[in-house]
């Protein structure tokens, strides 16, 4: 089935839709935008609009993250905190920033992706000062736990609006390298520390990515909403409108309007969805446990038990981040090639190597080495995770789906492992244990991809799932 834009394109059925254009659809093709990525699958200039829109989603995000894991030390000090006095204080935002991560997707299968996207940015932009001028610790929570609610819809929302425009062909390439943007905000997180931090301290280095963030306002005015979505939201508008006038619809019409009409989270663990949902948890649970160490903790250990400066070690988050960006565009391009599952496999195994002989390196070159060296597998691994959790699952509640998936996830990698890695370092007096236990986890996770993860390179969405 097909239906023909106002540029006379064939757009393709999405979801088991009558022919004719649905009400919903009939308006958005009014905007050129729109027809743009509605049709055969030619890569137009809006296309390009989306794909940088995600891309600056996670850069902030990258900025967000990074950032206070580099003044982490200045905010210690400052507030007179213990370890575990701040790691609680961490974690409470991390919980609180887990709704973030379920309401903003649960309501883009409700309103759609693209204005969800564009106010988690905005959001940022308004929330990093609030961080920045926080008189205590408390307040200092409070607003961190803001930051994470308002940003962590950029988990799902971006990478769903580039899965459900872009074409299949190219689909995980672009996931991956507009992903590899929050290695960019990284770098730029580690320069603005180097350069304003250590000058003027930590609480105007925070203010500056809130300037940035401004950018919200091009994703608002040049991206489209998706055609999944309107074209999902006109079938389950005909669907209802015929069986209130006691009408009949066909049998799969019915079957979908069934799981359709309510979007919520006992949906994601249906039969039809179960397997799907399993493996997505497993991938994302993996994913966040790795990374939370790192992402919380390295400034830390490098000013602790290496001895770096701030400007060392924000230095090398600038290369950090470059490394990371590279490596994700060269695993963008190979998930399109060679497939999701090797390049997923192949990534966690380089990293895993790199950063074991990281954690027993003690010369600064070698420091340096190594740990550019793991940056391309550590952060590269994500676009094939990104890419899977936003491509497995039926568009009727991919947003709920990817909230639940990713909110379950950030619990258990970054509220409950913090607890893991907390307990290491006050058991031992060093964060090298802790560090360890990441290639660890990345090889039981290769061990995972390779045993239970399918292949989905060049399917389009409806074909991986109904």
């Amino acid at each position: 089935m097909s239906s023909i834009t106002a540029d006379g394109r064939a757009a393709p059925a999405l979801d088991h839709a009558g022919s004719d254009i649905g009400p919903l659809e009939q308006h958005h093709l009014q905007y050129a935008n729109y027809r743009a990525v509605a049709g055969d699958g030619e890569v137009t200039k809006t296309h390009w609009h989306i794909a940088t829109a995600n891309a600056l989603g996670w850069g902030f995000d990258g900025m967000d993250g990074v950032i206070f894991g580099l003044v982490s030390p200045m905010v210690i000090k400052e507030f007179s905190l213990s370890l575990p006095e701040f790691r609680s204080g961490m974690q409470i935002a991390l919980f609180v920033g887990i709704a973030g991560l379920y309401f903003w997707p649960w309501l883009a299968d409700r309103f759609g992706r693209r204005t969800l996207l564009a106010v988690n940015i905005a959001l940022f932009s308004l929330l990093m000062p609030v961080a920045a001028l926080s008189p205590t610790f408390a307040i200092f929570v409070v607003a961190r736990s803001l930051l994470f609610f308002a940003l962590n819809g950029e988990w799902s929302l971006g990478s769903m609006l580039v899965a459900e425009t872009w074409p299949a062909r190219l689909r995980g390439r672009v996931i991956s390298i507009t992903r590899s943007a929050w290695c960019l905000g990284a770098s730029l997180a580690g320069a603005i520390t180097g350069l304003v931090a250590t000058n003027f301290g930590w609480r105007v280095a925070v203010m500056v990515p809130g300037v940035i963030a401004l950018l919200a306002i091009y994703v608002r005015s040049t991206c489209p909403e998706s055609p999944y979505w309107v074209r999902a939201q006109d079938r389950k508008r005909r669907i209802s409108e015929t069986l209130s006038r006691g009408g009949t619809v066909s049998g799969d019409d019915s079957a979908w309007f069934g799981k359709a009409k309510s979007v919520g989270i006992s949906q994601v663990f249906m039969p039809d969805v179960l397997p799907a949902t399993l493996v997505a948890l497993f991938v994302a649970c993996a994913s966040t446990c790795i990374y939370g160490t790192v992402g919380a903790w390295m400034p830390l250990y490098l000013a602790t038990e290496k001895h770096w400066s701030t400007t060392e070690y924000s230095l090398f988050y600038v290369f950090y981040g470059l490394c990371g960006f590279l490596g994700l565009c060269v695993v963008g391009w190979l998930i399109d090639r060679i497939g999701r599952r090797l390049t997923f496999i192949v990534t966690l195994i380089e990293g895993a190597i790199f950063m074991t002989l990281w954690v027993y390196s003690e010369d600064r070159v070698l420091l340096w080495a190594f740990g550019l060296a793991w940056c391309l597998g550590f952060l590269g691994f994500w676009g094939p995770s990104t890419t899977l959790t936003a491509e497995i699952f039926p568009t009727r509640i991919r947003g709920a789906a990817n909230g639940v998936v990713w909110a379950i996830a950030y619990f258990v990698g970054f509220v409950l492992f913090p607890f893991v890695t907390i307990a290491l370092q006050q058991h031992t007096g060093s964060f090298a244990l802790a560090f360890l236990c990441i290639p660890v986890l990345m090889i039981a996770m290769a061990i995972g991809v390779f045993l239970f993860v399918p292949e989905h390179s060049g399917k389009e969405l409806n074909e991986i799932i109904e």
